[in-house]
């Protein structure tokens, strides 16, 4: 009776020494599916907070067959993330955005002539956007970021050199990173190594952050910890057939 008892708590010890490093990894696990995974890239408080959003809300439809690839667009830092559907990182980069701070798309942008563009005007445009690759009117290939405004996401444009948009990208401070009419240029390897393969035979979702507006206005957003009590209604804009007129 005695070694009989001594045996089950002996069975009962080991069994729960061996269940104590999968609770701990299930732990880990659960953690990884309700928060993006940024590795050691840095990164804004805001951009976390949309990134662990994405992934907690399954915003990106990441619950269903269809999880999308997303991007979160950090305005105010002049940072691309680019994840993958279950929200681990794929890369990083700096990125040069609209001339002029502000967060909505001047009416009728899309089809107006660059040179009908006042300073003013050349914004990024703030939301949440269905976005696919597709072909500009210089026959290059880019990540069509909102085909309404011709805002789309490309390699680095170096044709005018007194824009100097490259060395504006490889300096140490996003000062200098606004020079375009709109579109957001990224670094030539960035976006032939991660973006274009995130995005081949694929759509998926860029959140740009907006620079006078907080992220929760604009996305209706909440702290993963505290989670919303109802779906969240956010800005949405998808891709068009049409081909835009040309932004750089």
């Amino acid at each position: 009776m005695t070694r009989a008892t001594g045996g089950i708590w002996i069975y009962l010890l080991t069994a729960s020494l061996a269940t104590q490093p999968a609770a701990a990894a299930d732990e880990v696990a659960a953690d990884r599916l309700t928060r993006a995974d940024f590795r050691h890239e840095r990164a804004s408080r805001e951009a976390r907070h949309i990134a662990d959003w994405v992934v907690h809300s399954q915003d990106n439809h990441a619950g269903d067959h269809h999880g999308l690839p997303f991007v979160i667009i950090d305005k105010k830092d002049a940072r691309v993330f680019v994840f993958d559907a279950q929200g681990e990182l794929r890369g990083a980069a700096a990125a040069l955005l609209g001339l002029a701070r502000g967060d909505d798309a001047a009416p009728g942008i899309g089809d107006r002539e660059l040179s009908d563009i006042r300073p003013e005007e050349k914004t990024t445009p703030a939301g949440r956007f269905v976005s696919s690759l597709g072909g500009n009117m210089r026959g290059e290939d880019v990540l069509w970021v909102d085909y309404g405004t011709a805002t789309s996401m490309h390699r680095v444009l170096t044709t005018n050199p007194k824009e100097r948009r490259a060395q504006r990208l490889a300096s140490a401070t996003p000062l200098d990173n606004r020079i375009s009419y709109g579109c957001i240029n990224i670094p030539v390897k960035f976006y032939e190594n991660v973006v274009r393969p995130a995005f081949t035979g694929t759509q998926g979702i860029v959140y740009v952050l907006p620079e006078t507006r907080t992220a929760r206005q604009v996305f209706a957003s909440y702290e993963v910890d505290e989670p919303a009590k109802s779906p969240a209604k956010v800005l949405t804009a998808k891709a068009q057939l049409r081909k835009p007129a040309l932004k750089k």
